[in-house]
């Protein structure tokens, strides 16, 4: 087999002259790379919150009042919060662009009459490009001329054969044309290029991507919510608190004091840093499971799907057509393992493999490799075929029994050979052996099966019993493998001069071959994986749904053929409306034959029907599906540019097993968004009830504004981020994923906020009157409760810890930033209360011994609740559990 291309002589191609001025008027040869954002708009995207809103609108509340210092703190939060966020997201920009450092892509054109080699981006329409085995089609070609050309695919269509080309005038027609992208895996053939970079059809798909984004990721739409509800809760408090004033008239001055501490008390101002801080956490350490997160709320939402719709070719599978299984005419079977690891894969029967039956495993594998065009080249990072995939299989299979294409040939000197054609269903070839001329022959098993009058057995050949074998072809192929028979005979030498098809004559039928594209290893267990946390799975492919329901069988998941749908199915679906498809959608659990933009229909609709929906995919096709669900999820090694581009998430080994660690750690970060959240916002609603308490009372006002924001930045920030660094409780993949309209505050944490809010607040405020009623001044008052609510929110962080385990039940070890941070907290309250500077600015002064015992033991009140509330839910729970068991019994 020739290696090297050379074109028919008389070929001119274009001149670099005109080349040139079409560049210029087309343009590069290349998809539209997105524009990123600068650090400027990066920036002031951290200030669309309605949360920074209301602290801005109280910073210009304090300048109003000339209370600059209080303006001038604020002002502070707000810089730190847009930096940091900032620096978070547009790093995690920086670190996705350094994905697309890939190879610059190359191509063989024929310019002024001479064939060379250019840098693809800068083809033009009119370019001749040369195509053979083993390249990639640089652009959209109408073919001129073809070798026995075939090319894959698998990226536009998600069909894993290859599509046979012929040479045709009409370059619409997609046997006449070679698409950008897309792999020549057999032939040769000489195209004129006839659309490059946009206007190509993976162009076009890639304008699907470029579409606004049509599904949110979760966490965004939950703190959209979340913020929301926090806004209008401060605002009716911030209400509720004027009219008590003016009931109590109250000075407008004095007013406006109180209300810029309740909004400073009630805004979480620290949250948005906190967040970040646990995303980025979260992004590392999906990034030691060979997740790389290009957008940081992909995270969560990762964690939140609830449907993973994935790709067939490339994503369950190997995206390898292998030899899995042979059956010699007497029903002997033989199974192949799968391996790039050609020399350390052993072939291995069912039954005991006699040396007859090596033998004649022999003589079939001998006859699949010498009519055979493919090539198996080994390279530093192993086997790697060069033809077309069923020869390159046929070979990979020859290699794992000990028979080596080289030494093959060698014993057998090729003579003459018969190409495959389609209207022929085989190929053949014709070899020296001795004084005869050996045959053999490898086809579609109906031809070969009508051509030969033999069969081979353990006691010889013997006459063929054509029943028995369509009867072995159907039972192969009904288990979705693609099926290939084998032949040798023997022919008088005198004839060899004209050598042909009536030469095929006296074959012995060898047996057959069942090949398929082999599942992933570790796909079952990630499949099993996921059922047990409430995830289902579908797969959308463009492939054959035979194929496809067996592959999702052998990848473990369960259906009927009623859930099998095809392109056509969701066409008339898609015909009928909305409704329709939907309805569709939410049974089936395969999609075969399934077009670019059916896939993009599927994940919207399933959507629709209640679903978070996370897509995987690694070839163009899928690049529309994988920009517009909630998460896309591409394969970083055989992915295409465009399915990385659009995807929120890279798998840098395309190991399916990945996608099940990720979606843990997307758990684990989301949970520890909850227990940041949880504890800023008990502790900001503890503050809020100690201010609504007090006012009614005719009490002044608890705490400064400055001091609330020394509380809610400093003190609790520090144990925010500390929560943030919480690692997996060990459950995460046990239990169901959340509901996709369940708000971050569920009905535990609801009750659990009541509960703390009830203590600290409660306990703030008893505190404060007695103080006063004790006779301590204003000044002493507010510095004992300040350092009481510091306290409270040191026994806060350790309850926020776990939703449902006892503190006592969590190794306090395993989060040494933790037991830092709240040691941090606490010194540095108690440095601000020993350091002039700090005190002053805050009002504070040191407290008393005395003093520090009582706070303590009315802090530990908020870490004896919340422990008796999370006994009580996993009692509850337990019994829960007990009813269902006994009901199921029953």
């Amino acid at each position: 087999m020739n290696t090297t291309f050379e074109p028919p002589s008389g070929l001119c191609g274009l001149s670099e002259a005109e080349a040139r001025e079409r560049l210029d008027r087309y343009g590069q040869n290349a998809l539209p790379e997105p524009r990123p954002p600068s650090i400027l708009r990066v920036f002031l995207r951290q200030f669309l919150s309605p949360l920074i809103y209301i602290l801005i609108a109280a910073a210009l509340v304090s300048i109003a009042l000339s209370d600059v210092k209080d303006a001038f703190f604020i002002g502070i939060v707000l810089l730190l919060n847009g930096i940091i966020g900032a620096t978070q997201e547009f790093s995690a920009g920086r670190a996705a662009a350094a994905l697309r450092g890939l190879e610059v892509p190359q191509a063989t054109v024929i310019r002024d009459g001479v064939p060379r080699v250019i840098d693809a981006r800068v083809l033009v329409p009119g370019d001749l490009v040369l195509l053979e085995a083993g390249s990639r089609v640089p652009a959209d070609m109408r073919l001129g001329s073809v070798e026995d050309l075939q090319c894959d695919e698998a990226l536009l269509t998600g069909e894993s054969l290859p599509v046979r080309k012929d040479a045709g005038a009409d370059g619409s027609e997609g046997r006449a044309t070679a698409f950008a992208g897309t792999m020549v895996t057999r032939g040769r053939g000489i195209g004129e290029v006839v659309a490059t970079g946009p206007a190509t059809k993976v162009g076009g798909i890639a304008a699907l991507v470029a579409a606004r984004d049509l599904s949110r990721p979760p966490l965004l739409i939950r703190m959209e919510r979340f913020a929301r509800t926090i806004a209008l809760s401060v605002g009716l408090a911030m209400v509720a608190l004027v009219l008590i004033g003016l009931l109590r008239d109250l000075g407008l001055h004095q007013l406006f004091l109180l209300a810029v501490g309740l909004a400073v008390s009630a805004i979480p101002e620290g949250l948005p840093v906190a967040i970040s801080v646990t995303l980025a956490i979260g992004m590392r350490r999906m990034a030691g499971v060979n997740v790389i997160v290009r957008n940081m709320p992909a995270i969560e939402a990762l964690g939140s799907c609830t449907m993973i719709a994935t790709d067939k070719t490339g994503t369950l599978t190997l995206n390898e057509l292998t030899v899995t299984e042979v059956r010699l005419p007497d029903g002997t079977i033989v199974l192949f393992e799968a391996g790039r690891d050609l020399d350390a894969c052993a072939v291995h029967s069912p039954t005991v493999a006699t040396q007859a039956v090596r033998e004649r495993i022999a003589d079939l594998l001998r006859a699949a490799a010498l009519p055979n065009e493919g090539r198996l080249v080994l390279d530093g990072d192993g086997w790697r075929g060069v033809g077309d995939t069923v020869d390159i299989a046929l070979l990979s299979a020859a290699r794992k029994a000990g028979l080596a294409q080289e030494a093959i040939a060698r014993d057998h000197p090729l003579i003459a050979r018969i190409p495959y054609e389609p209207d022929l269903k085989y190929a053949a070839s014709f070899h020296h052996g001795g004084d005869r001329v050996r045959t053999f022959v490898k086809g579609a098993p109906e031809t070969l099966i009508a051509m030969a009058d033999r069969m081979a057995t353990a006691t010889g050949a013997i006459a063929i019993d054509r029943a028995v074998l369509m009867a072995q072809q159907a039972d192969l192929a009904g288990r979705g493998l693609r099926v290939l028979a084998f032949a040798e005979g023997e022919i008088e030498p005198a004839s060899q001069e004209e050598l042909g098809h009536r030469h095929l004559v006296d074959l012995v039928f060898l047996g057959l071959a069942g090949m398929h594209d082999p599942l992933r290893a570790e796909v079952p267990g990630a499949v099993q994986a996921c059922r047990r946390a409430g995830i289902e799975v579908a797969v959308v492919t463009g492939d054959d749904p035979r194929t496809a329901a067996a592959i999702a069988r052998e990848a473990g998941l369960t259906f009927d053929d009623s859930q099998v749908v095809t392109g056509d199915s969701l066409r008339q679906a898609e015909a009928e409306g909305d409704d329709a498809l939907d309805a569709l959608t939410r049974l089936a659990s395969i999609f075969a034959r399934v077009e670019p933009a059916q896939k993009l229909s599927i994940v919207l609709s399933m959507a629709r029907n209640g679903h978070f929906v996370a897509v995987t995919g690694d070839g163009a096709n899928d690049a529309p599906a994988l920009k517009h669900a909630h998460v896309g999820v591409a394969m970083g090694k055989r992915g295409t540019d465009i399915a990385r581009e659009s995807a929120d998430i890279i798998l840098t080994d395309d190991n399916f097993a990945s996608i099940v660690a990720g979606i843990r750690e997307g758990r684990v970060s989301y949970a520890n968004i909850r227990k940041v959240v949880f504890m800023t916002v008990s502790t900001g609603a503890a503050e809020v009830l100690l201010f609504l308490l007090a006012l009614p009372f005719g009490l002044p006002m608890p705490l400064m504004p400055l001091q609330l924001l020394w509380l809610n930045l400093v003190t609790n920030g520090i144990q925010d981020v500390a929560l943030a660094a919480e690692g997996a409780e060990g459950d995460e993949l046990d239990r169901p994923p959340r509901a996709p309209k369940e708000p971050i505050f569920n009905g535990v944490m609801m009750r659990r906020l009541a509960i703390s809010t009830l203590v600290m607040g409660g306990g703030g405020f008893v505190a404060f009157w007695w103080l006063l009623n004790l006779g301590r001044s204003e000044f002493e008052a507010r510095n004992i409760v300040l350092l009481l609510i510091v306290l409270f929110e040191n026994f806060q962080t350790l309850n926020a810890r776990s939703e449902n385990h006892s503190v006592f039940r969590l190794d306090l070890a395993a989060n040494p930033l933790l037991v830092s941070g709240i040691v941090a907290a606490q010194a540095l309250h108690v440095a601000a209360m020993h350091v002039p500077v700090m005190a002053e600015t805050l009002d504070l002064a040191p407290v008393a011994l005395a003093d520090w015992l009582v706070l303590l033991s009315l802090a530990a009140s908020i870490f004896l609740a919340v422990e008796f509330d999370k006994w009580l839910s996993r009692r509850a729970a337990i019994a829960g559990d007990s009813d269902e068991v006994a009901g199921n019994t029953s």
